[in-house]
C-alpha cells in the first residue's frame, strides 16, 4: 500500500482549511476585517489627523502599530487559514493602543491623544476579539454554518429530524 507524503492532502488538514475558508467567507468576518483595516490605517495616520504629530514617541508608536494592524487585517481577509494562529495579536494591540499615551515615556497624554487612542484601541480590541471568535467557531456536522451545532437523525425516508441528546431509545421515544 502506498501512502502520500504530502501533508497537505491529509483529511484533517483539508477539513481545517475548509473551516477557515468558511470563516473568512462569512460576511460578518469580512466586515470585521475591513473595519480592522480601516482602524489600522486611521491609527497609523492619527497623529496627523488628530493633530498630535509633535509628540515624537507616540507618533512613531501609532504609525508602527497602525501599520501592523493594517497588515494583520490584510492577512486575515486574504489568507485567514494561514494567519488564524496569530489572531490573538490584534486584541493585544488594541489594549496597547488604549494605554500607550500613559505608558510611553514623556508627556504624551493630552486630550487629543487620549481620545484618539482610547477610541481606536477599543475598536481594534473588539474587532480582534471578533476575528478570534470566527477562527474558533465550529461548523456543525451537517455543514450549516457557524454557531451551535444541530444534531440530526436520519429517518428511514431520508428526512432529518432534530434530536435533543437522545442517543438510545427511552420510555418516551417512538421506535
Amino acid at each position: 500500500m502506498t501512502h502520500s507524503t504530502d501533508i497537505g492532502t491529509h483529511p484533517d488538514i483539508v477539513q481545517m482549511r475548509a473551516r477557515y475558508e468558511a470563516a473568512a467567507a462569512n460576511p460578518v468576518a469580512q466586515g470585521a476585517d475591513g473595519l480592522a483595516l480601516l482602524s489600522g490605517m486611521y491609527l497609523a495616520l492619527s497623529p496627523w489627523i488628530a493633530g498630535f504629530s509633535d509628540r515624537g514617541p507616540l507618533t512613531v508608536n501609532n504609525l508602527i502599530t497602525g501599520l501592523v494592524v493594517t497588515l494583520l487585517a490584510l492577512g486575515y481577509s486574504s489568507m485567514y487559514g494561514r494567519t488564524y494562529g496569530i489572531a490573538w495579536v490584534l486584541p493585544l494591540i488594541g489594549l496597547w493602543t488604549i494605554i500607550a499615551p500613559w505608558v510611553i515615556r514623556g508627556d504624551m497624554a493630552s486630550a487629543r491623544t487620549i481620545w484618539s487612542n482610547v477610541v481606536v484601541g477599543a475598536i481594534i480590541l473588539a474587532l480582534g476579539l471578533a476575528t478570534m471568535r470566527f477562527g474558533m467557531a465550529k461548523h456543525d456536522r451537517a455543514g450549516h454554518g457557524f454557531g451551535k451545532s444541530r444534531m440530526t437523525e436520519h429517518s428511514t425516508y431520508g428526512q432529518d429530524r432534530t434530536t435533543y441528546g437522545q442517543d438510545r431509545p427511552g420510555p418516551t421515544s417512538r421506535s
